[in-house]
Order: structure tokens, then C-alpha cells, then sequence
């Protein structure tokens, strides 16, 4: 037998027409394949949260699913950053603010629905250690001197922090303890730094102290040292059409997301739906 009828010639085709027909094939199969999944949107509202509010947003999430059939996601960070996230293009259907001015200045710039604004919430302020014993339930702990670090938000981009420093200023101690006061990036970040033991005492919302440590030994300034904090909410542009947005802010201001949050620790406006838009400050 001779070489070359021991050989298997297989006939090669033309690159590109090699190219072509692998094409279609490939594009027969993927024919025959269902279309991937898409995330309906209409179904869905994706919220921007002041970080304050998590704890209570969580159970908020949780019931508001419950209630409408809607999906919620939530992302959360100081008002600060989440203003800029928005500003910047961020697409957030609803931003639950911690002060008025962000929300107010939203709506100014067109990036938020006008007359969507109203109060949801009325923050407090708490002056707390985890160390047992360390407070007894007084503000004289910061003329003491006892301690190495004092945590605050920052006040530049938290309103949380910016009533610290107004708490602070009342008292005469802001420029004094300038040397151990330690910032967090928001208020829950704040908050890890004193339950950590890393600062050995801070300024946190009462909130966290009600969902965590519902019977810690705190000191509660007088809500005239501190400008009120108004925590609004804010339809905004991305979710104008979205029906899941409108049915969220709707729950929010209704009873059951009002018992929330009063439980955790936060005021109500006097009347849900009646609230007076403030001017930006």
C-alpha cells in the first residue's frame, strides 16, 4: 500500500469562510437557548440610605417586601456621599436623607420630584461608652478629661456629626479636646469606633444605642444644643415612573413604618403627609 493512500486527508477550508460558518453555528445554537433573565425595574426600588438609618431600614425592607410584593435594595453611607453618588448619576429611585438641605438642594437642581420632600424622622443625639460604669448618664465625663479619644462623624458630610460639634461648641469643649476627637466617616462607622473600644467614647445616634444596647447608660443632650434633626426623604428623578418607589414612600409614611421607627429610638413629624418643606441652610 503506498504512503499516500495510508494518509486521512482532510480538506481545509478558507479561513474566512471557516470563520462565517463557526458563526453560524454558534449563532443556531444560542438561538435555541431562553433569552437571559432581565431585572425588572418597575419592581423594584433601590433606596439611598443615611447610615443612621440602617438598623431600621433593614426591618423597614423587610415588611415593606412583605406588605407590597415589591424587591428593595438599599445602600448605605452618609448623607454626604450618597448626595454626591446622586449628583454624580448614582441610580437611586428614593434618598432618605439625615438632614433637610441635601434633599432640598436635590429638588432645586431637578434631580429629585417636586413635592416629593417630607420628613420621615427625627434623629437624637447620644453621648455613650461601652465601658460599664464610664458615663453615669452625665456630660461631666467630657469636662473630666478621663479618656484618649472621642468619636464624632464627620461633621462636613454627616448631619450626626455636625450636632456633635454643635453639642460640643455649647459646652465650650470644641476646640479643647480638638486633640482626641476622632472622626468616623459616618455615624455608623462612629458607632464601631466606640462598641469597639477604640475610642473610649462617642457621639452615636440614639438609635443605634435602642437597636443594640436598648438599656445603655447614656447621656442625651438637650435637643435645643443641637439644630433638630430632620431626616427627609426625597423621590428622585431616576424613579419618578417607577411605581415601586411611589409604593415605598407611600409605606413609609404610613403607621406601620411609623411604629418602627419610634420604636428605634427616632421622633415622628407631627402629622405624616402635612410636614413643612424647610429651606436649605
Amino acid at each position: 500500500m503506498s504512503a499516500w493512500s495510508r494518509t486521512s486527508i482532510t480538506p481545509r477550508l478558507p479561513r474566512p469562510l471557516a470563520a462565517l460558518l463557526a458563526g453560524l453555528l454558534l449563532g443556531a445554537l444560542l438561538g435555541l437557548l431562553p433569552p437571559p433573565a432581565r431585572a425588572d425595574s418597575a419592581h423594584e426600588v433601590r433606596v439611598a440610605v443615611a447610615a443612621n438609618f440602617t438598623t431600621a431600614m433593614r426591618r423597614l425592607a423587610a415588611e415593606f417586601q412583605q406588605e407590597s410584593g415589591y424587591a428593595l435594595s438599599a445602600s448605605y453611607a452618609s448623607t454626604g456621599t450618597l448626595y454626591a453618588q446622586i449628583r454624580h448619576g448614582a441610580p437611586f429611585d428614593v434618598f432618605l436623607a439625615a438632614d433637610v438641605r441635601r434633599p432640598h438642594l436635590l429638588e432645586l437642581d431637578g434631580l429629585g420630584v417636586s413635592g416629593s420632600r417630607f420628613t420621615y424622622a427625627v434623629g437624637r443625639l447620644a453621648l455613650w461608652s461601652a465601658k460599664p460604669g464610664f458615663m453615669h448618664g452625665s456630660e461631666q465625663v467630657l469636662n473630666n478629661g478621663g479618656f484618649r479619644a472621642l468619636a464624632i462623624a464627620n461633621p462636613r458630610t454627616a448631619p450626626y456629626g455636625a450636632a456633635a460639634q454643635q453639642v460640643l461648641r455649647h459646652l465650650g469643649l470644641w476646640a479643647p479636646l480638638q486633640g482626641r476627637i476622632v472622626q468616623g466617616e459616618n455615624i455608623a462607622q462612629t458607632y464601631q469606633y466606640v462598641a469597639s473600644g477604640n475610642a473610649a467614647l462617642g457621639f452615636v445616634a440614639l438609635s443605634q444605642l435602642k437597636a443594640a444596647h436598648p438599656h445603655a447608660d447614656a447621656w442625651l443632650p438637650p435637643e435645643g444644643w443641637y439644630r433638630p434633626i430632620e431626616q427627609q426623604a426625597l423621590l428622585l428623578r431616576h424613579g419618578a415612573q417607577s411605581p415601586a418607589a411611589r409604593a415605598f414612600l407611600t409605606f413609609l409614611r404610613g403607621p406601620r413604618a411609623r411604629r418602627v421607627i419610634e420604636t428605634l429610638g427616632y421622633g415622628l413629624p407631627a402629622a405624616a403627609g402635612r410636614d413643612t418643606v424647610q429651606a436649605a441652610r
